[in-house]
């Protein structure tokens, strides 16, 4: 029997209208953009093929070149300005789903935790990543 897994909630409110904050979380160039949790990485490659069973994949590296990795999986499932899922990869589920209010939009991450870093660097990474979003699509 497999143990139950944890997962980890983020979420962000977005000043702006869920179309843009859409286009902004799933077009590679501009998850190249706020795809980061700190000032000292960056996102120099994304590709998506945003459709379900279809896959994505984001370089995800140090700014002084010293590490870098993949972060890609799997759509499992889309529904326009509302919702997605998918399979990390390493086999964890994910998935981000979007309300609105007007020109207010909500943006909730919910993913399955490795058990490599600790509950809270995970949490704090993922929020960190998340507050970019929010930051660079409020911006631009």
């Amino acid at each position: 029997m497999e143990a139950t897994k944890t997962v980890i909630t983020v979420s962000v409110i977005v000043n702006a209208p869920i179309e843009k904050v859409w286009n902004y979380f799933t077009t590679p160039g501009h998850i190249m953009q706020w795809n980061n949790a700190s000032p000292d990485w960056h996102t120099p490659h994304a590709k998506n093929d945003f459709n379900v069973g279809k896959r994505f994949v984001y370089t995800m590296a140090a700014k002084d070149g010293s590490f870098s990795f993949d972060f890609g999986g799997v759509y499992t499932a889309i529904e326009a300005q509302k919702h997605f899922a998918y399979t990390m990869d390493d086999g964890r589920k994910a998935e981000v789903s979007f309300s609105s209010d007007d020109n207010v939009t909500t943006v909730v991450e919910k993913f399955e935790a490795e058990a490599v870093n600790s509950i809270e660097m995970q949490e704090a990474g993922w929020q960190a990543i998340l507050n970019n979003f929010k930051n660079y699509t409020e911006t631009y």
